[in-house]
């Protein structure tokens, strides 16, 4: 942590935990095995995370493509999510950090919902940074989803711009994240927060998700500061 700049921290850090099913397949296990060691790096990045002093975390853990997955692949998964909000929650009250979710989540198992429940109900006086998984999540559902309800309240084209818009984003109460990770050397989106990344550094790590660590997280926080981000304007007009 010594290179990095305190005063020059991203305040939502968006991560796309890939490579699971690859780091299994190496040790010659099934991939459920590989996201069981996902659930050690998901606790450690989120531990240094807040150690740094990174005030929101985006995991995308589960896309609504997922579901398409092997029946007893999301069986595996859901019950692996259930007992991992259960055994972390006390980690999340330890460290000060609060839970929260964006996705359908009404489309999960009645036992997971309850569970995510509980543990957003538990952590939601913590202050220190939250943590947002993104469960049964894309963003073109995101997408849809706001239009859908933008028409059902009743709004016209010239009371909808970029703010209002915004307000029907189930990201409505997070900022936009500044970096966006993600793990196994794939180079793609995925359909992750396609709206909110618009201005967003990308950075890709060959590390498979199960072997990402503090050091990894450091390493893409440097790579952030050491980048001139703009928005569209000169290197001048950013300096006045």
């Amino acid at each position: 942590m010594e290179g990095i700049d305190k005063t020059n921290l991203p305040k939502h850090i968006a991560i796309t935990m890939d490579g699971n099913g690859r780091w299994a397949k190496t040790k010659g296990k099934v991939r459920i095995f590989g996201h069981q060691g996902g659930v050690k790096a998901v606790r450690e990045t989120v531990e240094a995370a807040a150690k740094i002093g990174i005030k929101y975390l985006t995991l995308y853990a589960f896309s609504t493509e997922n579901w398409d997955r092997p029946e007893n692949e999301i069986n595996a998964l859901m019950t692996l999510l259930v007992s991992s909000i259960h055994k972390e929650t006390k980690t999340l009250m330890n460290n000060n950090i609060q839970l929260t979710t964006i996705g359908n989540i009404k489309s999960l198992p009645s036992n997971a919902q309850k569970k995510l429940e509980e543990a957003i109900e538990k952590t939601k006086d913590n202050s220190k940074m939250m943590l947002v998984l993104a469960l049964s999540y894309s963003s073109r559902w995101e997408i849809l989803n706001a239009v859908e309800n933008i028409i059902k309240d009743g709004l016209t084209s010239n009371q909808v711009n970029e703010d209002t818009f915004r307000q029907y984003l189930t990201t409505k109460n997070v900022p936009d994240p500044e970096l966006l990770i993600r793990t196994s050397g794939e180079q793609r989106i995925s359909n992750f927060l396609l709206w909110q990344i618009a201005y967003s550094e990308l950075y890709f790590t060959d590390t498979l998700w199960p072997d990402f660590r503090k050091a990894d997280l450091e390493k893409a926080i440097l790579d952030y500061q050491s980048r001139e981000r703009r928005f569209g304007k000169t290197t001048e007009q950013r300096q006045k």
